[in-house]
């Protein structure tokens, strides 16, 4: 059940350890909400993406309590401490559970109409994912399906998808356009992103996609799409300021290095932050021109070699994960997730929620899924899940962790420690969601702590 919400903001103190607060308390100070009854509290700490040995590094604080006023956190700390120095006009009971930051999913693309399951029957009959584009589906397909719906389809179907990913306990999605593909098209997507943000919970962070593919009047002079892009589309959107990304599939069967780098370097002109899908099906060096260009994150890198991550590394450029999407296409090459932390980067996870590659909403099977597939530990999905995520959006000054001064974003598992999340699969753990400092999500508890 989603309830309502609102929007504050403010700037971020550095953090205190044991007890935290933005100014001094007077004894029982009146609060919005105190979050209690945890049994354990598990968060990153920081203002930025913690890679190397630092993405394991855990703030855990068994019963662990959170206050919250005017949408932001005001202290965190021990039940004890902060029930006797605050009266909170609303309680929310964790009931043994666990308190975790609020999930940002830095890779989705949720604005389409239609599925593609015959794609992925095609595919287990041995079909890969460029054939099937080549053929005429794969996004193309999605693209179709957006020209042909009305913008209010299109709201009614992300809105569902959007309380979908609150209820699973995501807090912030990267939300690309893409499907699309023409002036008109791209811009009321990204148009219908910006309507659906003020009528939900889920912050949006738009991005976007119009180099995510060449649409079908243009197979046969990719030239003049690249023109269009570069001189219609993308000065549009800055225009009307609705957008705050660029990205663009950069790879052998759509846009090459030298026009990802020619789009990629106009959009930065036009005041436009970059991210890229960079090396996914082959080797061609997106990762490299993500670090050239300052992109904010490189993403996928399932084909990244040593020094791709070199240069990633270089430039503070965050690597976006998507664990569950060479599973769904039948890929047996994966992105280096443990050599990436080993070498000291701070990767992200991700959902990469598509209709075609990996529809799915669930941040809690991509923890699952990068502790079984990369090998993280349970703090370290956690850290890329929330921390290192809001980093790659530009939003960890305020998201990401549950430290005093930040939003008051947060979820409860009904489980009982931290490891316990990416432990179990196959089911949705969160009990109840906390969206600036209000409760949106409630559910009624149906077993928790192992039973």
């Amino acid at each position: 059940m989603c309830l309502g919400f609102s929007l504050y903001f403010g700037t971020p103190l550095p953090p205190q350890r044991e007890f935290r607060y933005l100014a001094p308390i007077n004894p029982m100070q009146t609060i919005d909400l105190l979050v209690r009854g945890a049994a354990e509290l598990a968060t990153p700490l920081g203002l930025e993406a913690r890679g190397g040995a630092r993405m394991g590094e855990l703030e855990v604080l068994p019963g662990g309590c959170v206050a919250a006023d005017g949408g932001k956190i005001l202290a965190v700390g021990s039940e004890a401490e902060l029930t006797r120095r605050f009266h909170a006009r609303s309680v929310l009971d964790a009931q043994g559970g666990t308190i975790v930051p609020g999930f940002v999913d830095a890779h989705t693309h949720p604005i389409f109409a239609g599925t593609r399951e015959q794609e992925f029957e095609l595919r287990t009959q041995g079909r890969s994912y460029v054939e099937i584009a080549l053929a005429g589906g794969g996004i193309l397909s999605s693209v179709r399906g957006v020209r042909e719906s009305s913008d209010e389809e299109l709201l009614a179907r992300l809105l569902v998808r959007l309380e979908r990913f609150l209820e699973l306990g995501t807090t912030t999605v990267e939300a690309k356009t893409g499907y699309g593909l023409s002036v008109k098209d791209e811009l009321r997507c990204l148009r219908i992103l910006r309507q659906a943000a003020g009528l939900q919970p889920v912050e949006i962070v738009p991005t976007f996609l119009g180099a995510h593919e060449y649409p079908a009047e243009y197979r046969e002079r990719k030239a003049d799409y690249v023109e269009l892009l570069v001189q219609e589309m993308l000065p549009e959107v800055a225009r009307q300021g609705i957008a705050e990304y660029c990205d663009i599939f950069t790879e052998s069967h759509v846009f090459n290095l030298e026009d990802s780098r020619r789009i990629l370097q106009r959009a930065r002109e036009l005041g436009l932050r970059l991210r890229l899908h960079a090396d996914q099906l082959s080797l061609l060096g997106g990762a490299q021109l993500a670090a050239e260009l300052g992109a904010d994150s490189a993403d996928h890198l399932e084909h990244i070699d040593r020094a791709g991550m070199d240069a990633l590394a270089a430039a503070g450029v965050v690597p976006v994960l998507c664990p569950l999407v060479p599973i769904y296409l039948r890929q047996e090459r994966e992105a280096p997730g443990r050599a990436m932390v080993d070498a000291g980067l701070a990767p992200a996870l991700s959902t990469d929620f598509n209709p075609g590659s990996c529809y799915l909403q669930s941040m809690p099977e991509v923890l699952s899924f990068a502790a079984l597939r990369y090998r993280m530990s349970a703090a370290e999905a956690l850290c890329g899940a929330t921390l290192n995520a809001a980093a790659s959006l530009g939003r960890a000054d305020r998201l990401g962790s549950l430290e005093a001064g930040k939003d008051a974003d947060l979820i409860v598992l009904d489980q009982p420690n931290h490891r316990h999340l990416v432990y179990e699969l196959g089911r949705n753990p969160v009990r109840a969601v906390v969206k600036r400092g209000r409760v949106v999500v409630r559910r009624a508890p149906a077993g928790f702590n192992g039973v």
